[in-house]
């Protein structure tokens, strides 16, 4: 076993909820032991750093801190989780003197960062750690034949220096290797690495459904029969908001939206029911009654 301070985020116990009962699902299938980090704050999803970076970092230090008190690295599930604790990580372990000044604020509750936090997205532990070829191996209903979709979000992508892209310069493709060694067919697109709308969904409700709009619609000509993110604020755009979407498009776009979990714990062949598939706005039976029993 495998043991991780798991930062579950915001979302995956509010908007999509199946994305936790997914990946808790998956974890024991993998070898993977989670000690939650249960108290841990919202990273901000870069909103909050925004408008106040240093009470961002200060509490990303915090949650950093309390995986240090554990002496665990931290697994996300979440791509924007992923991008937010990078960027503060990379300040506070590059500027010693903002370090401790943001400590001085942790110190009100007995905790300190010393910089020695790791931050690692579940997709990055598949391929880096678990690795492709192991994950092949314990395939036992293979996505034969699905055309998927990858998308990917934008904060597990940029800025790549944060994200360590020189280290690990596949990153960006990590998706699409995971939809193949799950047997699935990876379709490219050139939606895949843009915005899904999220972030301006409450200021610009109109354009940000025709972004995630245009995105689905170019799988679909394509001929995707479902899309597979690993961030759960892109679900919620490409699937709570796809009804929307569809009446700006003037169509019924019926794409189903997969989290990344669910698409690997259905090729290990745990029950789609286990796995929350039968919890989206968009319903995902067309996408379960390809995958061979």
């Amino acid at each position: 076993m495998v043991k991780y301070a798991f930062y579950t985020g915001c979302v995956s116990k509010g908007g999509a909820p199946e994305l936790y009962q997914s990946i808790t699902a998956v974890a024991p299938k993998l070898g993977l032991e989670f000690e939650e980090l249960e108290g841990a704050a919202c990273t901000g999803a870069g909103v909050l750093t925004e408008r106040n970076e240093e009470l961002a970092d200060t509490l990303n230090a915090r949650t950093f801190a309390m995986a240090e008190r554990l002496n665990l690295p931290i697994m996300t599930i979440c791509s924007t989780c992923q991008g937010v604790m990078s960027q503060a990580n990379h300040r506070l372990k590059t500027n010693p003197g903002y370090l401790q000044r943001v400590n001085q604020h942790l110190a009100v509750e007995g905790l300190k960062y010393n910089g020695t936090a790791t931050v690692k997205h579940f997709m990055w532990f598949l391929a880096e750690d678990y690795g492709l070829t192991n994950l092949q191996s314990k395939v036992v209903r293979p996505l034969t034949g699905i055309k998927l979709a990858a998308f990917y979000g934008c904060y597990v992508l940029r800025p790549t220096k944060d994200l360590e892209y020189d280290e690990h310069p596949e990153r960006g493709e990590y998706l699409d290797q995971i939809i193949s060694a799950l047997g699935g067919v990876p379709i490219d697109y050139s939606g895949k690495t843009k915005c899904c709308g999220f972030p301006i969904l409450t200021m610009n409700e109109k354009n940000s459904v025709t972004m995630s709009g245009n995105h689905m619609m170019e799988v679909k000509e394509l001929g995707g029969e479902a899309m597979v993110t690993p961030c759960p604020l892109c679900h919620l755009s490409l699937d709570g908001y796809q009804p929307q979407a569809g009446k700006i498009k003037n169509v019924q776009i019926g794409m189903p939206i997969i989290h990344l979990p669910q698409a690997v714990g259905l090729a290990l062949g745990i029950p789609p029911q286990t796995l929350g598939l039968n919890k989206h706005i968009v319903s995902t039976a067309s996408f379960v009654g390809r995958v061979r029993s």
